[in-house]
């Protein structure tokens, strides 16, 4: 868990990122507050599940499904001597996507906030704790019930038109770069169809980019060199080497649970536009082994939960999963602290 903060004026503008792919890290040791109880919400629930219906699906196979109950929670912290200004905190909320994933239940603590919906249609509920007071603790808390289902597309002859959308170059997503596409068209030379060439992009990052656990946020054209690579690098190439192609491919960040793992792992992988399929899923970080490798294209377990789409949010700042934004004097010090997942399935 990465806190950036930097002055501006008299305001202090605080963002907090949070790096996918494995657990966030330890933060501080806090004075204990009374655990929130959150209450369940209709009109929420109905938020999250308001997704146009998907229509026939006849290239997906549905498996088995499995409930988790997912909880997630932190607190807000002031350790100055005054109260700021403004202060907002931003959590992305899971929704209903089809056919992955379908939210059945929702309690939000504190349960005063606001929704608001980003450019990718990702839903975040805002908390205005302006009133915040010297050496006060807020405690946030979410739970959800959430089902998710083991899918797998056929992918027939992959033929037909391509959609425009989701094949722009963007932040950490550099499908211009003159690297990537290079490497682009000499990997997609003699495939014949949008999948093949889907296909061989998700083997070459696969067996090339060497996993590496990082705080940092490079992006794909970062993954060609020698620094590193986690799941974000590992879905942002695929993405980008997928749109310096023309073949549209957007961006996940969520969670991911594994059988003896405990707490659920922060996670990001990918889709793409498939002719006479349409969004078809890979995961070129779990599937980097060999023996793993057609596990994860075109198909998925149950076991990811979408959180959020696209690369770099504006609500969130740089972020993921949450942002923090407040304004100060230099009399009010706070933080988010104590940041946690947990997700369990329901037998």
């Amino acid at each position: 868990m990465l806190t950036k903060r930097c002055a501006l004026w008299f305001a202090l503008l605080a963002v907090l990122t949070l790096v996918a792919c494995g657990p966030a890290a330890a933060p501080p040791a806090t004075t204990a507050a009374p655990t929130v109880q959150p209450q369940p919400d209709a009109a929420l629930l109905a938020a999250l599940n308001a997704v146009d219906p998907p229509g026939e699906m006849p290239s997906v196979r549905l498996g088995e499904s499995v409930r988790f109950r997912v909880s997630q929670q932190m607190a807000v912290v002031n350790d100055g001597p005054g109260e700021p200004s403004k202060q907002n905190l931003w959590v992305a909320l899971i929704q209903t996507r089809p056919p992955y994933q379908q939210v059945h239940s929702v309690a939000i603590a504190p349960g005063e906030y606001d929704l608001v919906r980003d450019e990718y249609g990702n839903l975040y509920a805002e908390f205005d704790f302006s009133h915040i007071q010297p050496g006060e603790r807020i405690e946030v808390r979410l739970e959800y019930e959430v089902e998710v289902r083991r899918v797998a597309f056929e992918l027939g002859a992959c033929q037909g038109e391509l959609p425009s959308e989701n094949t722009r170059a963007e932040l950490h997503i550099e499908a211009k770069n003159p690297q990537i596409q290079a490497l682009s068209a000499e990997l997609a030379a003699g495939k014949a169809t949008a999948c093949e060439q889907a296909r061989a992009f998700y083997d070459y990052v696969g067996e090339n980019l060497l996993y590496t656990f990082n705080a940092g946020n490079w992006g794909a054209q970062a993954a060609l060199g020698e620094m590193g690579s986690d799941c974000t690098e590992y879905a942002s190439l695929f993405v980008a080497l997928s749109r310096a192609a023309g073949i549209p491919a957007r961006y996940f960040e969520g969670l991911r649970y594994g059988a003896g793992e405990g707490e659920p792992l922060e996670h990001a992988w990918a889709e793409f536009y498939a002719p006479g399929t349409g969004w078809t899923p890979a995961d070129p970080t779990l599937g980097r082994h060999e023996h793993s490798r057609t596990q994860y294209f075109a198909r998925l377990p149950a076991s990811h939960i979408i959180v959020t789409e696209g690369r770099s949010p504006s609500t969130l700042r740089g972020g993921s999963y949450i942002a923090h934004l407040y304004w100060a004097a230099g009399e009010a010090r706070l933080r988010v602290v104590d940041f946690a997942w947990a997700m369990n399935p329901l037998h």
